[in-house]
């Protein structure tokens, strides 16, 4: 099994049967698995950000009609088979995070999209896995609140990497 393959196994256990599951018990009883894309090393990235001089405070706003404060960090720009895409990555006190809505959204993706933790490198650079791009809890259960992607990370082209909609394939 790759580290991709095993991380995914793992999670499916957690889904599957642990208490903090964003799963309802009944959702767990018949739960065979998550919905992945198969591996795309294309979509492991280094990637350069250009930051936001002034970082501003941003407010999230939330399924749950909250809003969740974050401030802007900057910019990637990053290559998908021939096109230029460009996200906002945002932080909190607990880190990064990129949320994004790709071209599939509602047909393979969720459709308020997937999130991400990039990695730092440095100061500069970041380490950005597609293929660890996850569905927030609320499209499990709606009784999770999620921030919802604003709109300057939605994005033209599909991210084929990471969950797809939960029950796709299953």
């Amino acid at each position: 099994m790759t580290d991709l393959e095993q991380y995914r196994a793992r999670k499916d256990d957690f889904f599957r049967q642990h208490p903090a599951s964003p799963l309802t018990p009944e959702q767990q009883a018949v739960f065979t698995g998550l919905s992945y894309f198969p591996e795309d090393h294309a979509l492991r990235l280094e990637i350069i950000l250009e930051r936001d001089p002034h970082s501003e405070m941003v407010y999230f706003e939330t399924n749950g009609n909250t809003l969740q404060p974050y401030s802007r960090v900057g910019r990637f720009r990053f290559k998908v088979d021939e096109d230029i895409a460009e996200l906002t990555l945002f932080a909190n006190e607990r880190g990064y995070f990129l949320p994004f809505v790709d071209a599939l959204a509602g047909k393979e993706t969720y459709p308020a999209g997937r999130y991400l933790e990039p990695e730092p490198l440095d100061d500069r650079n970041f380490y950005v896995d597609f293929n660890l791009a996850y569905n927030p809890y609320c499209a499990y259960n709606d009784q999770w609140t999620c921030p919802i992607t604003p709109i300057e990370n939605h994005l033209k082209v599909p991210i084929r990497a990471g969950e797809r909609i939960w029950g796709m394939g299953h």
